[in-house]
């Protein structure tokens, strides 16, 4: 879709080139949403793609992955073989509600500022202990860990001419053993409920809750509970209000979906069996 409000187009190349924020200034990295619909109250776009972040980087201690990393570049990433989660980047990359052709252009931060119930990027990022770095409009920088990044439906910490810039997920999180479980009203449909479970080499459990949750719901056990212990603490931390409406899920199902798929990736983990 055409933005015919748009009079100028910004190309900064480093940090120091990124214009001063005014109202009407929007960021654009892949587009695919900001494309997708009429964004009449846009005069100005800052486009990052000439800011040329390396995709992807992996160090001693975290995979960084950049705001402006595709879907396709992160899918196509050739994990270690002792990162046991890896199998959750494609899972998560398959949930998304999009074409290949998106895939290619669609980014990881594009996905995660949206701060959509349903985004998979979100899902990801939170269940692998994803810290987020900023860049602040007035200068700096600010860490924020995922979980707290997304305040709900539409909602994230973030102020007007901050910009996203990275994700670190710890080498840590991506040892640990995984489940995963995500569920549609539709076969290609929207995520209504999507959990990721992961179970350390000192048994701890972490269990985290996106999509049926208007943001992401993380639950950490040090011990493996059992089913009863799971849904009570499940109960207590997702109250009802948490969980997300739309023509995609009524609450009450996503809240009988999240219990259901908490059990399965509980008994996955600990390889029991179902009661």
């Amino acid at each position: 879709m055409d933005l015919n409000t748009i009079t100028a187009v910004a190309h900064p190349q480093t940090r120091a080139q990124l214009p001063a924020w005014t109202p009407g200034d929007a960021w654009l990295a892949g587009g695919t949403w900001l494309f997708s619909e009429p964004q009449v109250h846009l005069t100005r776009l800052v486009d990052l793609t000439d800011l040329k972040w390396p995709a992807l980087t992996i160090t001693e201690s975290h995979l960084g992955i950049a705001a402006t990393c595709t879907i396709s570049q992160l899918d196509a990433l050739t994990c270690p073989t002792d990162w046991l989660a890896a199998p959750l980047i494609s899972q998560c990359c398959r949930a998304f509600l999009a074409s290949f052709k998106i895939w290619k252009t669609a980014t990881v931060g594009g996905n995660l500022c949206m701060s959509l119930p349903a985004g998979p990027m979100i899902s990801l990022t939170a269940a692998l202990d994803g810290v987020c770095t900023i860049w602040k409009a007035g200068g700096g920088e600010q860490r924020i860990p995922i979980v707290e990044f997304v305040t709900g439906n539409q909602r994230n910490r973030l102020s007007p001419g901050d910009l996203l810039r990275q994700i670190d997920i710890p080498l840590a999180a991506l040892k640990r053993r995984s489940a995963f479980r995500q569920i549609s009203l539709a076969p290609v449909g929207r995520s209504a409920a999507l959990l990721i479970g992961s179970l350390d080499s000192a048994g701890a459990l972490k269990l985290t809750v996106t999509a049926s949750t208007v943001r992401p719901i993380p639950l950490s056990f040090p011990k493996p509970p059992d089913a009863n212990a799971l849904r009570s603490a499940i109960a207590e931390a997702i109250t009802d209000d948490l969980y997300h409406t739309d023509i995609h899920g009524k609450p009450l199902w996503r809240k009988h979906m999240t219990l259901r798929l908490a059990e399965e990736i509980r008994v996955e983990l600990l390889g029991a069996t179902p009661p």
